[in-house]
């Protein structure tokens, strides 16, 4: 049983949003400077191209 192009999107959208908490969480508990800004916006990137690739699911 493979895997077609919606369950590939599906498990990248779910990757990119645990990726995406774990930078925002890094951004905002484990760094204090200005680093943590970047990794915070980092994180919301990373939410932007998960909700990209959910919109794209059943479309591809």
């Amino acid at each position: 049983m493979g895997m077609n192009k919606n369950t590939v999107l599906g498990w990248a959208t779910f990757i990119m949003i645990l990726m995406g908490i774990l930078l925002i969480g890094l951004g905002a508990f484990r760094y204090d400077e200005v680093a943590g800004w970047g990794f915070a916006a980092v994180g919301l990137g990373f939410w932007a191209n998960a909700w990209v690739f959910s919109s794209l699911k059943g479309r591809v």
